[in-house]
């Protein structure tokens, strides 16, 4: 019989077994992002990155909040972040990266007091 542990390593394994969700996760390492956001960031649709940020949430690696009509992702995990500072090196402090075609708060409050 596999034990618990076992099976929820393999989950978050193959959660960060794609791209994608490891640009998300680079991105999101720095602080809490919005859905469209990331779409801009990885200029995709919004299906394409909800399901991908599923598989993230389901594995446990991400938790999200809703605020208005924007979703926002966040890393819950501390051990990811370590791994990914492994992989990627540390985390630059210009996050977030204003995005011009963005429409979040980041974004647009970044826009509007250049």
């Amino acid at each position: 019989m596999i034990k618990p542990q076992y099976k929820n390593a393999a989950a978050r394994f193959k959660a960060l077994a794609h791209p994608a969700r490891l640009q998300m996760l680079d991105l999101l390492r720095g602080g809490e992002l919005c859905v469209c956001h990331l779409e801009r960031a990885l200029d995709r649709r919004q299906a394409y990155v909800s399901q991908q940020l599923m598989v993230l949430r389901e594995a446990g690696l991400v938790t999200s909040r809703k605020e208005g009509l924007s979703v926002y992702y966040r890393i819950n995990d501390g051990i990811i972040l370590s791994q990914l500072d492994a992989v990627f090196g540390p985390k630059k402090e210009n996050h977030p990266v204003i995005l011009p075609a963005c429409p979040c708060p980041n974004c647009t409050s970044e826009k509007g007091e250049a």
